[in-house]
């Protein structure tokens, strides 16, 4: 791989193949693979993501709003995109975009089949959502026959799949819950394909779902986290490639003498004589100020250099009293195991998700094919 001469985030459009192969082999054969690429593809680049993983032949795709939706079709996407949280003012947009809703609740179910009469629509596919326990969004079990007269009334819209989202799926101490999930989820299924008269696709599966509970696959998994790298576990992460990795380089060294301070608010002071090194990126490109003062660290030449001092919006500053390094050096903010996301993230006490959606777009991305 190049050295970085800037900030950049290098994005391994093979490493995206291997995991979307092995989520695939861990997947029942018959059923197909939704790829969820909301969120810019969880930081990394949403166009480029999905035009490599509809060559891979993915059968869906997801965002999460409606914009998302017509900007990966602007990119040349033309399998289905499942938007996940549409909103009412978008519908008439959605429609004309070929997007797929999810509809959650009453309202926002009565509002779309007006919108697509209005359009003149025969059978367009939506998602009905149930909510069995994440308690986020979604229509209850007691609201199946209230859904099935309403589309009983229409053939404007047409149930595609019905589905429901996993609370715990990672977590195999939540075994029983997510297990009465999937339990609560086949039975309104089964209520539901009874009712209407035909059995639209079913999913439940997230990244863990697929991994911990194929007996939960149905017809169809919803693919996320690990498609970039991460398997929410120890175990797991080993079976995956994080896809991104954050670069940048060393644009100064200073030396601080004993008691000087570095950074605004005078926020470390230095204890000894200390040898520290300038990178350009700060919490304006995703690095948030809870990475500072000793608790976030990148990788030089090899070796741990701790953040100090407060994290600023277009620089940090890291300890490299003991690292031998020079101004121009490449500077690992994460990228592979051992020093993913994943680690570099519990720093500060947070997840993965966080710190790769987090990053800002006037960070330069950089495919390898």
């Amino acid at each position: 791989m190049p050295k970085a001469q800037e900030t950049v985030l290098e994005i391994d459009l093979k490493a995206l193949k291997h995991n979307f192969e092995y989520l695939k082999s861990k997947t029942q054969k018959d059923t197909k693979t939704l790829a969820v690429v909301k969120a810019f593809a969880y930081g990394s680049h949403a166009d480029t993501i999905a035009n490599c993983l509809q060559d891979l032949d993915v059968d869906y795709f997801a965002v999460a709003y409606v914009s998302e939706g017509i900007a990966l079709r602007d990119a040349g996407i033309i399998k289905p995109i499942l938007v996940l949280h549409p909103q009412v003012i978008n519908f008439k947009t959605l429609i004309e975009k070929c997007l797929e809703p999810s509809l959650y609740n009453a309202k926002v179910l009565r509002e779309f089949i007006a919108v697509a009469l209005e359009e003149g629509q025969t059978n367009y596919p939506i998602h009905i959502k149930f909510n069995t326990g994440l308690n986020r969004l979604g229509f209850w079990e007691n609201d199946v026959d209230h859904i099935i007269s309403k589309l009983k009334e229409t053939n404007s819209v047409k149930a595609k799949s019905v589905f429901s989202h996993l609370a715990a799926s990672e977590d195999l101490s939540e075994k029983e819950f997510t297990s009465q999930q999937i339990q609560n989820f086949e039975k309104i299924a089964k209520e539901f394909s009874e009712k209407i008269g035909y059995k639209p696709l079913l999913h439940i599966c997230n990244t863990s779902g697929i991994l911990n509970y194929p007996e939960a696959h149905f017809d169809m998994v919803r693919a996320g986290i690990g498609l970039y790298g991460f398997g929410n576990s120890e175990k797991e992460n080993k079976n995956f490639k994080p896809i991104a990795t954050l670069k940048s380089v060393i644009s100064q060294i200073h030396h601080v003498e004993k008691g000087e301070t570095v950074g605004y608010n005078r926020a470390y002071k230095s204890k000894d004589f200390t040898k520290t090194a300038t990178i350009p990126i700060g919490h304006a490109d995703g690095i948030g100020r809870q990475y500072g003062n000793g608790n976030g660290y990148v990788i030089i030449n090899g070796k741990p250099a701790h953040i100090i001092g407060n994290v600023c919006m277009d620089m940090i500053m890291v300890d490299i009293t003991n690292i031998d390094c020079k101004e121009g050096d490449e500077v690992i903010i994460f990228g592979n195991h051992p020093h993913s996301a994943s680690e570099f993230s519990k720093t500060a006490q947070t997840i993965s998700y966080e710190i790769i959606t987090a990053i800002s777009p006037r960070v330069k991305r950089l495919f390898l094919t």
